[in-house]
């Protein structure tokens, strides 16, 4: 899934409330959870931060994929209990004997809300879109084991070439490189979902700045929603002309973004809203309340250094910062929501051995400790390798609450354990904090990412000296070839290239290219009426139920 940024990791803006039943609006904790007085079926959520882009092309964060897939369909999705189905798609696809053709029947009865039909064409055009390098797009990369597109990359090919073909108006036909195990799960990504065409040309530049310049294919439609990184309030409505409509029974959906946590427990105990994220003290003080849940997210919060500074580039640099975290105490005191220590980048109860079924945590190892002693040491080795005895770092995070919070805590730990170390911390709007990450404008920068299926690579391809998202420029050629032989020599060999994997994280712990930091879970306060549904994540369905 995609960069969270902490403050907005996998948060209530992005939940994936697709309801089916009756709702309530703003009833107080134990109320009777009553309809408004005309009966319209609403949910309102206090959001932590504001869409950056809804552009399925570009955008490549946990917010703007929130509104994607409550708004948009692929062709498939995954339902309650996370087993993939069928959604643009009218069946399962027909896949080759050697695992790299996908023959894909479109269902015919899908439309968009400008009333045209969503066709073959519309997969083609939105991916060619996608990867073409005039786009510019962050997630280009999830589409790497379609054919020619690296050739695309490179300038060698144009984006026409991309490995898709309409057959017919309803019949796709997808061509990969290799194989890819987690293929159809791919195909449930916003990246991989239809773009209507004649809109795009219709809006030019203004595609995708505000609900009115949008066009939509799923349960609902955005509404009230004027500006990418600054609107702050905005509403799902239900979709009349979605395939489906029938069994989408919530109305509305109303989103209020407050970025300070005890604002957003007044609105919440005040019956203003429905459901909150809390973290640190509040989770702490609520834990007991009927109204509170938490649940452990797929999702890595790690420390990026920017490797193209000197200083960043010096391996003991970075792994004196990592012995001086505490990270149980970081989960344990600051977050209290039920996060859990990372020992690794990859995340616990997400991917498994293929033949012994142990967790990817497990038969990778505790790679993280907190040894202050061990943190001077490598502090002191760097200042004589580099010649210094202090260094400034600036630390760059969002600006909720949270984040907040998990900053200011690795400043005082760094500051507290390195001698001469000097951290200012720089809390920014996500818009900001995406772009400057982006460009590179920064000296460390605290990053979430949620995982869009359940695989180790999902993590550890972002770390490829060729990765878009590898914003601090970790480059590593030992690490990059297991990488590539998991996704290409070892592709169809399950065991092995479980081994690359493994050994990947290895190398990219070993040299600290990147400092995890904790394994996101989320707490809730939500309505005790509200029954079945899921907080946020990369797995969703519209039916869900809403109970009163």
């Amino acid at each position: 899934m995609r960069k969270t940024t902490l403050g907005y990791l996998l948060t209530a803006v992005s939940l994936t409330i697709l309801l089916n039943g009756c709702g309530s609006s703003g009833a107080k904790t134990g109320d009777s959870g009553q309809k408004s007085a005309n009966n319209e079926q609403t949910f309102s959520v206090v959001a932590k931060q504001e869409i950056p882009s809804i552009d399925a092309s570009v955008t490549n964060d946990v917010v703007g994929w929130g509104v994607l897939k409550n708004t948009s369909e692929g062709l498939f999705r995954a339902d309650k209990d996370g087993k993939l189905i069928p959604a643009g798609a009218a069946e399962s696809p027909k896949i080759s004997e050697d695992g790299l053709t996908y023959t894909i029947k479109l269902r015919e009865d899908a439309v968009w809300s400008n009333g045209d039909p969503v066709v073959a064409a519309d997969y083609v055009y939105g991916w060619q879109r996608t990867v073409a390098p005039k786009t510019a797009s962050e997630v280009a990369y999830l589409f790497e084991s379609i054919k020619n597109y690296q050739a695309i990359m490179d300038g060698q090919a144009p984006a026409e070439d991309l490995g898709i073909k309409a057959l017919h108006d309803y019949e796709l036909e997808v061509t990969l490189e290799a194989p890819v195990p987690y293929m159809e799960s791919l195909l449930s990504l916003p990246p991989f979902f239809p773009q209507n065409e004649k809109t795009i040309n219709k809006s030019g530049k203004k595609y995708a700045s505000s609900s009115e310049h949008m066009v939509y294919n799923g349960p609902f439609v955005l509404s009230d929603f004027e500006g990418a990184g600054t609107d702050t309030k905005w509403s799902y409505v239900k979709n009349e002309k979605y395939w489906d409509q029938a069994n989408v029974k919530m109305e509305k959906i109303n989103f209020d973004v407050v970025k300070e946590d005890a604002t957003a427990l007044n609105l919440f105990q005040d019956g203003q809203t429905d459901d909150i994220v809390v973290t640190g003290e509040l989770a702490q003080q609520m834990v007991d309340d009927p109204a509170f849940f938490s649940q452990e997210m797929s999702n890595a919060t790690y420390v990026e250094y920017n490797q193209t500074k000197k200083e960043f580039q010096n391996e003991n640099i970075r792994k004196a910062i990592s012995y001086a975290l505490d990270r149980q105490t970081l989960v344990d005191q600051v977050l209290g929501d039920g996060s859990i220590a990372a020992t690794g980048l990859v995340p616990k109860n997400m991917s498994f051995n293929p033949e012994t079924e142990a967790d990817f945590v497990k038969d990778s190892g505790n790679h993280l400790k907190y040894d202050p002693e061990k943190a001077k040491a490598s502090w002191e080795k760097a200042q004589k390798e580099l010649g210094i005895d202090t260094l400034k770092i600036n630390l760059l995070s969002s600006d909720a609450d949270s984040a907040k919070k998990v900053v200011e805590y690795m400043q005082g730990a760094i500051q507290g354990t390195l001698k001469g170390v000097t951290v200012e911390v720089s809390s920014v709007p996500l818009s900001v904090r995406l772009e400057r990450g982006n460009q590179g404008d920064f000296d460390m920068i605290l990053v979430g990412w949620g995982a869009e299926y359940n695989d180790p690579s999902v993590f550890l391809e972002l770390f490829a000296s060729d990765n878009i998202n590898n914003s601090g420029k970790y480059n590593n050629k030992e690490f990059d070839k297991y990488l590539k032989a998991s996704a290409m020599t070892d592709a169809g060999n399950p065991k092995a290239r479980w081994t690359d994997l493994l050994e990947a994280e290895k190398v990219l712990m070993d040299t600290m290219g990147v400092c995890p930091v904790y394994q996101k879970a989320e707490a809730h306060l939500r309505n005790p009426k509200v029954k079945g549904i899921l907080p946020s994540g990369p797995e969703y369905d519209y039916k869900w139920t809403f109970i009163e």
